[in-house]
């Protein structure tokens, strides 16, 4: 009878969570009886959960049902409504209901707080949140790199945490990934040296994995910005053919394309001081704000919030399963008013 009410943003550690959940509770031999995974965003399947949710596990363990986009406790019907609460209130007490939503719980709808006060009443229940910092939170960006260094045992400077920032942005996944491939990639340098001291992540282990990924896309947004679209797309085809990942890439462009911004709108305010437009921005090295200086020269603002929007479009086109190629060339070579004038 337990419920886990799992929400936010960040997929990565939802669903370290959720699988976390279910290696506890399931006996693997049972596993495909008693795992259910429900899309709730079909009510004749979240009406089948709340079914599925009154049955015993078969055989040894528990049995878990996990509703994704559960509309429980953001969008859910009356009638829906009450048969959740019947539901619960039968619920043996070895089948585990996972609740699990991008969206944060509306504390208005009666669903939302039936849940929450059953999960204060029951010790087994819980209610946990993943949420990814945002684009502008640099504290909060640096904390995701931290915590998810602890999940993986890994010791890691202050300098380089801020280059993975600088580098990846606030993607848990594409972090969690380069910063196991920096763990193999430290062991084998200690490994190679015949070094007895503890594993760390360095800034230059760090250059040498991430920082040259992160180059070719800075100079693929650097093309973007020019106007030289054609080329970019030509270097954006051989990166994604290499492997690269889609998202890492949109991340690294969407960062620059961040920081263009930000100095900008800084610079256009009076703000000459380096260090504290730095600051502002969320870059790490202070150097850069005069290259990127060099690189906006004769850009507004308005430009560059036009191709921030183009970034965020192919972002979310990738997202919802467009090839990653198609979604550059749809947005890139469809030219604004704005864009075109420049």
């Amino acid at each position: 009878m337990p419920i886990h009410l799992i929400w936010g943003d960040d997929y990565e550690g939802s669903n370290r969570e959720i699988e976390k959940i279910i290696q506890t509770f399931i006996d693997p031999t049972w596993k495909s009886f008693n795992l259910s995974q429900i899309d709730g965003n079909d009510p004749k399947q979240a009406s089948r959960a709340l079914e599925e949710i009154q049955s015993a596990p078969l055989g040894n363990g528990s049995r878990v049902v996990l509703i994704r986009r559960s509309p429980f406790c953001n969008a859910c019907s009356v009638e829906l409504a009450n048969s959740l609460e019947q539901a619960i209130r039968i619920m043996p007490e070895n089948t585990h209901l996972i609740l699990n939503n991008s969206n944060k719980p509306d504390k208005r709808l009666k669903t939302t707080k039936f849940i929450q006060q059953y999960i204060q009443s029951n010790n087994l229940s819980n209610e946990k949140s993943f949420l990814l910092p945002l684009p502008w939170d640099i504290k909060g960006q640096n904390k995701l790199v931290e915590n998810i260094c602890n999940s993986l045992n890994l010791k890691i400077n202050p300098q380089a945490i801020d280059l993975i920032v600088e580098s990846i942005g606030n993607d848990s996944s594409l972090i969690r990934t380069e910063l196991q491939k920096l763990a193999l990639l430290s062991a084998a340098t200690i490994e190679r040296l015949n070094k007895n001291q503890p594993q760390e992540i360095t800034t230059e282990l760090i250059s040498q994995l991430i920082e040259n990924h992160s180059t070719n896309a800075l100079e693929i947004a650097n093309l973007i910005l020019q106007g030289e679209r054609a080329i970019a797309l030509s270097k954006i085809q051989i990166l994604l053919e290499n492997g690269e990942p889609a998202l890492k890439l949109i991340s690294t462009l969407t960062g620059q394309s961040r920081g263009w911004i930000w100095v900008k709108l800084l610079d256009s305010q009076g703000n000459r001081d380096v260090s504290e437009i730095a600051k502002l921005a969320g870059i790490a090295n202070p150097k850069r704000i005069y290259v990127i200086r060099k690189q906006i020269q004769g850009k507004s603002l308005e430009i560059l919030i036009e191709l921030m929007k183009k970034l965020l479009n192919i972002e979310a086109s990738i997202k919802s399963g467009t090839k990653p190629i198609d979604s550059f060339k749809d947005n890139l070579l469809t030219e604004s008013k704005m864009l075109t004038n420049n």
